[in-house]
């Protein structure tokens, strides 16, 4: 018996999220609506600057390990936070949700790393990120006897803009493998595609079990627009990929057989964290054995509930969800 059902490896960002007027976004030179890395003496003036703020610990794979959490899964997450104020509320929010976070706080000049959020009126969330201290990520940071002890690890795409990154990625994925455990990725977005591509497909092909991604996530790893030719060529590297196609539900391929799952198609309130939930929901089903259409039904339900209200995390019970959506778990 594993300790662990799933341990993600990813950025550890605190988000810090405040509420601010067009007026304000532009006396501070924010653009609208988007995600931009900034630096250290910028995120430092931002966060300043950040009237009621609220905090929560985030980044794309412990925003999925949350959601598998809240389905009941034991769940542990790989980061890297600074001994700082910051540091230590990630580490405690983790603790407080269920989740071990093996990885005490590290001294030294780089700060938690925090994404500053002004969510303007009209519900636009303009997201100013720094990396800190998580960029330094790297093998040291793995204790190889967590992963061991995992059924599923899971692994975050952004941590391969730092070499350090790519080595911690491959010690989780070789030691939850070679103890009979499955590894899998979530490749992120198009940009990191065309940042790693060969990386990314060398790792699919040799060290992974399972792929995620989304239809332009898919197609940049390949360098087209045909779709369907994407996902022919990432089944052919690795034994299962699930792809998420928005309103269009997701396509399973799982050793030679597809499966097609549809969604009920609704107008996104916020749809930050769309994919981090599918993750969520799927790595519950994979975790409990269940066949690809539940896998992918479960991932579709969690989705659907996370991008009903502003954030990136579900706010209820997800069991629940997926009860009224009439999936037995």
């Amino acid at each position: 018996m594993k300790t662990y059902d799933v341990v993600g490896i990813g950025n550890a960002v605190v988000d810090v999220i405040t509420h601010a007027d067009d007026s304000f976004l532009g006396h501070m030179g924010i653009t609208k609506g988007i995600m931009q890395l900034v630096e250290r003496e910028r995120a430092e003036l931002l966060f300043g600057s950040m009237a009621d703020r609220t905090q929560a610990a985030g980044g794309s794979v412990a925003n999925t390990i949350a959601g598998a959490g809240n389905l009941g899964l034991k769940t542990a997450f790989v980061g890297r936070v600074a001994d700082d104020a910051l540091g230590h509320f990630y580490a405690d929010a983790l603790a407080a949700d269920g989740t071990a976070f093996p990885n005490p706080p590290v001294s030294g000049d780089l700060p938690t790393s925090r994404s500053m959020i002004f969510v303007s009126p009209d519900g636009e969330r303009s997201m100013n990120t720094y990396l800190g201290v998580s960029a330094e990520l790297g093998p040291d940071d793995v204790d190889v006897t967590v992963a061991a002890d995992a059924s599923i690890v899971f692994l975050e795409g952004y941590l391969f803009d730092k070499d350090k990154g790519k080595e911690a990625f491959k010690a989780m994925a070789r030691a939850c493998r070679a103890a009979g455990g499955k590894a899998g990725i979530a490749i992120s977005d198009p940009f990191c595609v065309e940042r790693h591509r060969d990386d990314f497909l060398t790792l699919i092909k040799d060290e992974l079990d399972y792929v995620i991604g989304n239809e332009d996530e898919i197609k940049s790893l390949w360098q087209t627009d045909d779709l369907e030719e994407g996902l022919a060529k990432t089944a052919a590297i690795c034994s299962l990929v699930a792809c998420t196609r928005s309103g269009d539900g997701v396509s399973i391929l799982a050793h030679g057989a597809r499966t097609d799952v549809g969604v009920q198609k609704i107008v996104p309130v916020d749809a930050t964290g769309a994919g981090d939930g599918f993750a969520a929901g799927f790595l519950f089903g994979l975790a409990r054995d269940r066949d690809m259409e539940t896998c992918g039904r479960m991932g579709c339900a969690v989705a659907g509930e996370v991008i009903r209200h502003v954030g990136p995390r579900a706010e209820g019970d997800l069991k629940m969800v997926l009860e009224e959506a009439g999936i037995s778990f």
